[in-house]
């Protein structure tokens, strides 16, 4: 028999399969109720009320042949927030007031739920995302960082270039929307910066861009934290990286990720580094040198890990399910 408030909301979108599966098999394992909401599917196939009375107020939320109330929800996995799918017949100032409207109403969706449990709060997610803020948390936690320039300034770019002996990457402060088209792959994902490319470099005067050293790699390592448990995949930087800078473009082999353990003391600089961000769950990248250095890169507080799940059979989906049913006052 399930208690009335034993939902758990997990918030992603249509195209969205291995590890939103994997989750809710997990829940439905320890007895609990996941409900998957597809943010791209409302408003046109999602119906969400909002009830607001004098003593009460809760929203309804109706998908498919199921539907919910904010009452029953316990806890929501925070995986994925995606743009409304909209007929492309309607006219494009229609358009953009349905997106935001149904933006809007989603807001208010989230705030009636604040009295669930979240993996991971949406204003901790928000903070989280904030790469120039990630740098100096890791650096006063003890990580070793890449020396780093962020610049709207062509010659700054350019000093910078001859400070790192022309080992120089590129990268955005922001991720690129999933929609947006962009022929240029040197602002889609870490590129190696060449001299020529610095040539037209005063085009940064309308969009800064990061600037860091190419730190040498012996490997790259994703890191997954859920809720102080730590699991690591490695990729091997010579078999697999050579020709690239960024593992996260198309291509990583299956079976390319191997086990990797942390020393304790980065474990321990790791969760400090969590815990000052108040995230439960981050994907984290780091580079580990020739001489065994650990380099942090980045946090993406919603990151991906079904890929460490698949080839090295890590229960990650197990312990974000524990995350989630885990009472808040025990926590």
């Amino acid at each position: 028999m399930h208690s009335s408030r034993d939902v758990i909301l997990l918030i992603t979108h249509s195209g969205d399969f291995f590890t939103i599966d994997r989750v809710a098999e997990a829940l439905s394992k320890k007895g609990a109720q996941p409900f998957r909401l597809d943010t791209d599917k409302f408003p046109l196939e999602v119906q969400l009320t909002a009830h607001f009375e004098k003593s009460k107020s809760y929203h309804t939320l109706k998908y498919g042949t199921r539907s919910i109330s904010t009452q029953q929800v316990q806890a929501v996995w925070m995986r994925r927030i995606w743009e409304p799918e909209l007929s492309k017949e309607l006219a494009p100032q229609f358009r953009d007031a349905c997106i935001r409207e149904s933006q809007a109403t989603l807001d208010g969706f989230w705030d009636s739920l604040k009295e669930a449990r979240w993996v991971d709060d949406l204003e901790c997610i928000n903070a989280g995302q904030n790469k120039l803020r990630q740098l100096r948390v890791a650096s006063e936690v003890g990580f070793t960082i890449p020396q780093t320039l962020v610049t709207n300034k062509a010659e700054a770019a350019r000093e910078f270039f001859q400070q790192v002996n022309g080992k120089m990457v590129s990268k955005l402060l922001t991720p690129l929307s999933y929609g947006m088209q962009v022929t240029n792959s040197f602002f889609l994902y870490t590129s190696t910066v060449k001299e020529e490319d610095l040539l037209d470099a005063e085009s940064l005067r309308y969009c800064p861009m990061v600037f860091q050293e190419q730190i040498p790699k012996q490997s790259e390592l994703r890191v997954v934290y859920v809720n102080g448990n730590v699991f690591v995949g490695a990729l091997d930087a010579d078999v697999y990286s050579a020709a690239k800078v960024d593992w996260r473009k198309p291509g990583v082999d299956v079976g390319a990720w191997q086990h990797h353990e942390l020393p304790d003391e980065v474990v321990s600089r790791l969760k400090t580094f969590m815990g000052k961000f108040g995230l439960l769950f981050g994907a984290l990248d780091f580079i580990v040198t020739p001489s065994g250095e650990y380099v942090f890169l980045e946090v993406n507080p919603v990151g991906e890990w079904g890929m460490l799940e698949r080839d090295l059979d890590l229960p990650i989906s197990s312990v974000i399910a524990d995350a989630l049913l885990q009472k808040n006052d025990e926590g």
